[in-house]
């Protein structure tokens, strides 16, 4: 997909990130896993800012801000974890229960919860992503948030916690999707929704929860990836990304079009596509442990996911009033790329034993049950039968919609306020003091204790006797460079001052 940028820096940074997740993936104790942690960051942020402009600097800088701070908590969970345990190995045993009364434990979750964008850490996400380059987003919505849930499967598995946290990130991002203009950061607040199954999962525990999450992840990577990169490839060739400027590309992008909404159905667990067969094994996960509430609420999440990811950013984007834009299909390699991912979608979706195989647990779950296909169908049928009722309710609006970044985005400008003026300030005051008041009479001091070393001293004492006078002051601190020169004139004069005094 990213064959046509010419630019060297994006690919480096784009490897990098993507080996860093490796990194974390392979790591085997806390501190390894730290660095490539930190690493994949910078990577990640640097896609951002070659995007270049005002909104992609400034973006930029407040992902890494954030994920400084994530680094910063993990960093001092996993400090406090070696103290309490005496051991940096990553993983549930080492991590569970002898780790669950200190504080380590709690902020080395909220590190990984952060990468997780896990509401109320989230904004970092949809801040960003529409941001970042056209092909850096799909390396982007790929790593970061799946890479957190892969080590929270990994050290956190039955964490009761994030069962709740799961299910707020389902519907949160629906919510928000529900306000949302930009196609970009539309798809960007799906991202939150969906990997909130995943969190919901690991929080859940049992063995089919566990399978859910990473098999969700596996084909949240694909259809995510795929849907990003139809979104991109309108960004690109049309120039445009919000809902209320697209319109009426299905006459030039019809290949886009087709292979956009595999991925759309893929988010939306449509039957023979990928998200159905790992979604609903989380959602099933959550029935069989008898949470009805959790397991209600995902499905009611994945109805509105297919409402705006499904039906919604296509209708307006691809469909809708044509607003005369002129576009074509993109370059070759983005289209065979966009078409790789849909076979996989499709595949997956077809022969769900490819990805089941490749789970940690046995899959005892069968997903092309009669009831469940049932139950997806009428669900689904029936969030389309709204759409077409109320589409005209739907319009997108031309609005921005301020996320939980807005506490970071006034928190910082109240932060330069304090550093610019009250800070500052006292700074001033606290200088001209010590000038005025300090440096001022040791200057006087050491003027003293200058003039009497070079006209009292010095022609007093003649080269010898001097040399054994001072031989345990001034040439013994010289020599080591304990006092300099203008300390030892200091010394003088207060001296000198002294014996004036006494002798008046």
């Amino acid at each position: 997909y990213a064959l046509q940028v010419k630019n060297p820096g994006e690919h480096m940074a784009a490897y990098l990130y993507v080996g860093s997740a490796l990194g974390v993936v392979f790591a085997g104790d806390y501190f390894t896993l730290f660095i490539f942690w930190e690493i994949m960051a910078f990577a990640s942020a640097y896609l951002v800012f070659i995007q270049g402009g005002a909104a992609a600097i400034s973006a930029g800088f407040r992902y890494l801000l954030v994920h400084i701070s994530g680094g910063v908590c993990l960093l001092a969970g996993i400090v406090i974890h070696y103290y309490a345990t005496g051991s940096i190995l990553f993983g549930a045993n080492e991590i569970g229960d002898n780790a669950q009364a200190n504080l380590g434990f709690y902020l080395i979750l909220a590190g990984f919860l952060l990468n997780a964008a896990v509401p109320p850490l989230n904004a970092w996400l949809t801040d960003a992503y529409p941001e970042a380059t056209i092909t850096g987003a799909v390396f982007m919505c790929a790593f970061t948030t799946k890479t957190a849930i892969y080590v929270l499967l990994r050290a956190y598995p039955g964490t009761e916690l994030l069962i709740w946290l799961g299910v707020i990130m389902a519907i949160y991002g629906v919510v928000y999707a529900v306000m949302e203009n930009d196609a970009r950061r539309l798809l960007a607040y799906h991202i939150v929704s969906q990997v909130g199954y995943m969190v919901a999962g690991v929080g859940i525990g049992t063995e089919m929860a566990v399978n859910g999450s990473g098999a969700h992840a596996f084909s949240h990577i694909l259809y995510k990836g795929l849907l990003f990169m139809g979104t991109g490839a309108v960004v690109l060739m049309a120039g445009r990304r919000k809902l209320t400027e697209l319109g009426g590309l299905y006459k030039q992008m019809p290949i886009t079009l087709v292979l956009y909404m595999v991925g759309a159905l893929s988010i939306s667990a449509f039957p023979f596509f990928s998200g159905f067969v790992s979604k609903s094994m989380v959602v099933a996960a959550a029935a069989g442990d008898e949470r009805a509430a959790v397991a209600l609420l995902l499905l009611l999440a994945s109805s509105g996911t297919f409402l705006h990811t499904g039906l919604k950013l296509p209708y307006y984007m691809f469909f809708g009033k044509d607003k005369g834009l002129e576009a074509k299909e993109p370059p070759l390699n983005m289209l065979i790329a966009m078409g790789i991912a849909a076979t996989l979608c499709i595949g997956i979706g077809i022969f769900p034993d490819l990805l089941y195989s490749l789970l940690p647990y046995e899959v005892t779950f069968e997903p092309y049950s009669g009831a469940h296909v049932t139950e997806t169908l009428g669900l689904l049928l029936f969030t389309g039968l709204g759409f077409a009722v109320f589409l005209k309710h739907l319009d997108p609006e031309k609005t921005i919609s301020l996320d939980t970044d807005w506490f970071y985005r006034k928190g910082a400008r109240g932060l330069m306020w304090i550093a610019e003026k009250p800070v500052a300030r006292y700074e001033a005051v606290v200088s001209n003091f010590s000038n005025s008041l300090i440096l001022k009479p040791l200057h006087a001091v050491a003027s003293i204790g200058l003039w009497v070393d070079t006209h009292i001293i010095d022609g007093a004492v003649n080269g010898l006797a001097k040399t054994i006078l001072l031989s345990g002051t001034k040439l013994r601190y010289l020599q080591n460079g304990i006092l300099s020169h203008y300390a030892l004139s200091i010394v003088i004069g207060v001296t000198a001052c002294i014996a004036l005094y006494v002798v008046v």
